[in-house]
């Protein structure tokens, strides 16, 4: 995709992060969201699809509770999202209703995402949203989350959404320029990076591993969710927040920030829910055939093919795939507990159903449940 293009795409998902909604912490920064709004309003004004996933509710809930230091602990993170959340979807339903337009809170764990039924529902709805005219504004449940289920930042969130409905382009908006050849806060000599295609392995080198003290996620965060939306064909645009009229501006084509080209095959629909399944429940240590196997012939894998078994799986639970170098190889949906896999790895599928007494299916992971890693 070239910038010329964007003006030919129709549906855009829009993260903005903490650092840009807030005033340094000390609650929500009302002129800058007037100004996003605006521009989201000139997208749809183009024929452009707007889902804004939003962070800033536990930084908005320090603010209310008086707290000058984003807390550790689980249950204070959790009581600052309670509150906060409320000041940060009012503040977008009065700004958007200027223009006429309804907005829609949509809160979401990856529990929600897991789960094959949820995770279509949760896409109708935000379809029907969109077909509606109205704008869905995303955020992670942070007043139930746990870290078991959490995203880790909303640069996944945002890519996964992406994933899910489909979008034509992700912008990040952050309060840096866009990705650097190297950390421009350390090294005055970096230069940006323009265009590149998501596959470059250099460019998760060239990205920061932290980020600021409001928001969870770096610039690394933002390059792999590059790489997640890139499943769906999604390109992906990381530009500064505080550039004036941003977003209308890399609809125009105009040169801002890095954009990332999706230059893989996109994944289906459905490989693309199990590629998004961030927590696993165990993992397979696979045999040199099983692997030629996987990547190659696009096969089921069979039990034979597995030398070890990790984790606390069910039936129906994501597991991970390994080669017996620690490389991840593939994950998937498995077809038997770890209690029955570890009786019948190594084994050839006909013996199945005289060491269990029964069989579900000859293969560990069936090829229908199954997605290579990248």
């Amino acid at each position: 995709m070239e910038r010329s293009q964007l003006k030919q795409t129709k549906r855009w998902v829009v993260k903005i992060g903490s650092a840009l909604l807030t005033n340094d912490g000390q609650g929500l920064n009302i002129e800058a969201m007037k100004k996003w709004v605006a521009q989201i309003v000139d997208l749809r004004q183009q024929g452009v699809e707007v889902v804004i996933v939003s962070s800033g509710s536990v930084a908005e809930g320090m603010q209310r509770l008086g707290w000058q230091s984003r807390p550790s602990a689980l249950h204070e993170l959790q009581a600052a999202a309670a509150v906060g959340q409320m000041g940060l979807v009012q503040a977008y339903e009065s700004e958007f209703a200027r223009y006429d337009i309804h907005t829609a809170q949509i809160l979401m764990t990856h529990d929600d995402l897991s789960n094959r039924k949820r995770y279509l529902n949760i896409k109708s709805t935000v379809q029907t949203l969109l077909s509606y005219g109205v704008v869905p504004v995303i955020n992670e449940n942070d007043t139930v989350v746990t870290d078991e289920i959490r995203f880790g930042d909303n640069d996944t969130l945002a890519a996964l959404t992406a994933n899910l409905i489909g979008a034509d382009v992700l912008v990040i908006l952050t309060d840096q320029q866009g990705l650097y050849d190297d950390n421009p806060r350390e090294n005055p000599n970096a230069k940006l990076i323009s265009k590149a295609q998501v596959s470059r392995k250099d460019i998760e080198a060239m990205a920061s591993p932290t980020g600021g003290a409001l928001g969870k996620g770096g610039m690394y965060t933002k390059v792999m969710a590059a790489k997640r939306a890139a499943r769906s064909g999604t390109a992906t645009l990381i530009a500064s927040g505080r550039e004036e009229s941003i977003l209308p501006k890399l609809f125009s084509g105009e040169s801002y920030g890095t954009l990332l080209i999706p230059d893989l095959e996109p994944l289906t629909a459905r490989q693309q829910w199990l590629a998004g399944h961030l927590q696993a429940k165990g993992k397979l240590v696979l045999d040199e055939g099983a692997v030629e196997v996987l990547k190659n012939s696009g096969k089921s894998l069979l039990p034979i093919g597995v030398k070890q078994v990790q984790g606390t799986f069910q039936r129906g639970e994501m597991v991970v795939c390994y080669d017996q170098s620690g490389n991840e190889v593939a994950r998937g949906l498995a077809n038997y507990s770890i209690h029955e896999a570890h009786k019948i790895i190594g084994l050839p599928s006909h013996q199945i159903e005289s060491i269990l007494g029964y069989v579900d299916d000859e293969s560990l992971i069936h090829r229908d449940n199954l997605v290579l890693s990248e």
